[in-house]
């Protein structure tokens, strides 16, 4: 089957090539991949854990050409999104069913594309915060594909959305995606906040902790900083203490979050916020697009086939 295979030569680490079919297990169907999605994670940490010729890719939207042995999930012909940490950048994927949700007819495969890392990870942080309704959230690094979607979703949820960017041309958008606020970096941001989804890591990651309420919260999601974080916990303790951080990861299998997000999209009520979009062999634009941060919200490859 055609695939994105990593090649640490080649631009963007990937190369458009040739792989073996994916066998599925008794409990997973065989997907015929419409759409892909890109995210941070999983192009910047490749190096060092995973060998030349694997087929990366948590994301992916299709059809499912072949139902799970064991009978479990959709029939032949179903319109699926689907999450894996790995196999998503390919022409057919073998996914577990508890790890899918049904696409309505409505729902564009490539929107649908978007959801699973991103809108997942923005949906199970906020859980995580507790109860938003009228207090105030923070989200840095909120230009990305996690950052987008948390905004939403915690405007949907009654919080007082801060969104953090790193320019002004990245913050564009954020006000009309439910953002009460739209801040540079952290400087001016003087006032508590309940709780902080986190995307950027670094000294921002401390930044952020130290402007926590007592009995607030981070969720500590990524470092698109490439840069580690240190608190001195001495001074959080003379600010008053009683607040935490949390180091987050996705909690699988997702499939019922994925069907929730996948019904807020088919009523209009979620934007995939899709920045980049283009087919399979421009991989390595949309690649150096992410890394270079030109793209607001997600890059989604249309994979042959669609």
């Amino acid at each position: 089957m055609r695939a994105l295979l990593y090649d640490p030569e080649a631009p963007g680490g990937l190369r458009d090539g040739e792989a073996p079919d994916p066998v599925p297990e008794r409990s997973q169907a065989l997907i015929e991949v419409h759409a892909a999605s890109l995210n941070f994670g999983e192009i910047v940490y490749r190096k060092g854990h995973v060998e030349p010729g694997h087929v990366s890719g948590w994301d992916a939207a299709g059809v499912v050409v072949r139902a799970a042995a064991d009978g479990s999930g959709p029939e032949p012909g179903t319109r699926v999104v689907t999450f894996g940490w790995s196999g998503a950048w390919a022409a057919l994927r073998a996914v577990d069913t508890t790890q899918l949700a049904v696409v309505p007819d409505a729902v564009d495969l490539g929107a649908a594309s978007a959801l699973p890392v991103a809108g997942v990870t923005a949906l199970q942080a906020l859980r995580l915060l507790g109860p938003v309704v009228g207090r105030r959230v923070l989200i840095t690094g909120a230009s990305g594909g996690v950052g987008r979607y948390a905004v939403q979703l915690a405007a949907r949820a009654g919080a007082r959305v801060v969104a953090s960017v790193g320019s002004p041309a990245r913050g564009e958008g954020l006000l009309a995606l439910g953002a009460d606020e739209v801040v540079i970096g952290l400087e001016k941001v003087t006032a508590p906040v309940f709780g902080v989804l986190d995307n950027v890591g670094g000294t921002q990651l401390a930044e952020a902790f130290a402007l926590v309420e007592p009995g607030g919260s981070v969720q500590s999601i990524g470092k698109a900083s490439l840069q580690p974080t240190v608190i001195d916990f001495e001074e959080e303790r003379l600010r008053g203490g009683r607040k935490r951080i949390e180091v987050f990861t996705v909690a699988t299998p997702v499939g019922a979050d994925l069907a929730y997000l996948v019904g807020l999209l088919a009523r209009g009520e979620l934007d995939p916020q899709i920045g980049w979009r283009g087919p399979l062999e421009r991989a390595p634009e949309a690649v150096e697009a992410l890394l270079g941060r030109r793209v607001r919200g997600k890059a989604v490859l249309d994979v042959a086939g669609a």
